[in-house]
């Protein structure tokens, strides 16, 4: 079938993707309070944004905590890059049964993505319909979820492409070993900004929960804070040591600083709080609420093969303990990604009726992913808990590197009221849909 109007336009303007004026690099003093309070949410990104309101609702929904249970998705896709060069993408649904809730994935797509091995991956959220991935080949490619074809490549970085972010549907955030950040429209993969202040490779970048502020850690020893709304750096402080990763609370009143295997928390003032010594080597830190009980978790994935979860309470002098441990990798876990999903209705007496759920997704360099189901945690506990899997896929041996966990499509072809497909353009053709799973099936086969 005929490409949409919009995909068409969205593949001519990769070739023709402007630069606009980059920021002015200036020394700043440290984060204090009022910095976090002076963005505006009237300022838009440019000048095509303006009087969108619908575009401005679809990026507050993408705030962390302000979707509603009901919009909550129904399945998910769990999207892995690899060092192989090789994509996996693997469609994750839930069903009941008499003992409970049971968890499946299967894969839908693999295929080499790059030329080189891939370090990035990120979905657009609340159903949005892009995949961005980033390689050392330093091109960041977009990819039509929906669709499941390549829309083009952007390649305005020089140095392999660090971490990939979209704080809203209509944006993508990129990093890369030369130093710089990148904001991008994601109507016509325009450059809206070229972020400059790291000397030197960018390790990772937090965006705040209101989408108005980011920070950012890298190879020179700094962390800087960035105004998004505005498109200019605020504010930057010294750490004394590199930063690795770098993650806003759910709340935003509190962000840590991983290096090696401590991990730095912060409060917004700059105060330091606490300072955790992991007992092993530290990859990835994701925080996510929790299931049942009060306060966020902490998931913290290491080289020694499991997932730590720490309990954080909004009480500073609190310190993060342990409560629960995610196990099942024979290797080193590279990376966790949550996602909040709702549950079908359970015909199980012994399962409490639950209408939602955190999943927590895991890949290793055992070649495997994992999907935990964070229910799984009661709201006390007196001892460090072990949670297993429910759901886990085998690469046979593919070192993956990358991942990100989008919310499943399930629902974007039922039919409207008057019992004719809502045309959308985010929607999968038939016909297209139909040419691609029989290449999907080869692919499997093959590798």
């Amino acid at each position: 079938m005929s490409e949409s109007k919009a995909t068409r336009k969205a593949e001519r303007n990769f070739k023709k993707a402007r630069i606009e004026t980059p920021i002015m690099t200036r020394k700043t003093s440290p984060f204090d309070q009022q910095q976090l309070a002076k963005c505006k949410p009237s300022v838009s990104f440019s000048a095509k944004d303006k009087g969108k309101r619908k575009e401005t609702r679809e990026d507050a929904a993408s705030t962390p905590g302000l979707s509603s249970k009901s919009e909550l998705p129904a399945s998910f896709v769990v999207v892995a890059g690899s060092y192989e060069k090789l994509l996996y993408g693997l469609d994750g649904t839930v069903t009941s049964s008499e003992s409970g809730y049971e968890f499946h994935v299967k894969p839908i797509f693999i295929f080499p993505a790059h030329v080189s091995s891939i370090k990035a991956v990120a979905a657009s959220p609340n159903g949005g319909k892009w995949l961005a991935t980033g390689s050392s080949d330093e091109i960041v490619k977009v990819w039509d979820l929906a669709r499941r074809k390549e829309v083009g490549g952007l390649m305005h970085h020089q140095g392999s492409i660090t971490y990939l972010q979209f704080p809203s549907r209509s944006h993508l955030l990129s990093a890369s070993e030369d130093g710089t950040l990148c904001l991008f429209h994601a109507r016509d993969w325009t450059v809206l900004r070229s972020l400059r202040g790291h000397k030197g490779r960018v390790n990772s970048v937090a965006i705040h929960p209101s989408g108005k502020v980011a920070l950012s850690v890298g190879h020179d020893k700094t962390l800087r804070m960035w105004d998004l709304m505005r498109g200019k750096g605020s504010a930057s402080t010294k750490l004394g040591k590199e930063g690795e990763v770098v993650r806003w609370s759910l709340s935003g009143s509190m962000f840590i600083v991983q290096s090696l295997s401590s991990l730095d928390v912060f409060s917004t003032d700059m105060v330091l709080r606490h300072t955790i010594a992991h007992p092993s080597r530290i990859h990835s830190v994701r925080f996510c609420k929790r299931v049942h009980g009060a306060g966020e978790l902490l998931l913290v994935a290491a080289e020694d093969k499991k997932v730590s979860i720490y309990h954080v309470v909004e009480d500073p002098q609190s310190t993060p303990t342990i409560i629960a441990e995610m196990v099942g990798h024979s290797n080193r876990v590279k990376a966790v990604e949550t996602l909040d999903i709702s549950l079908p209705k359970t015909t199980s007496k012994s399962e409490e009726a639950r209408a939602t759920t955190t999943i927590a997704c895991t890949i290793s360099s055992d070649g495997k992913i994992f999907v935990y189901d964070l229910a799984a945690l009661p709201a006390e506990t007196r001892e460090v808990l072990q949670v297993h899997p429910v759901a886990e896929y085998d690469t046979q041996g593919t070192r993956l590197t990358c991942l990100t966990v989008a919310e499943g499509r399930s629902d974007a072809r039922l039919p409207t009221p008057s019992g004719k497909r809502k045309e959308r353009e985010e929607d999968v053709d038939d016909e297209e849909e139909a040419e691609w799973e029989p290449r999907v099936e080869v692919l499997v086969e093959e590798l």
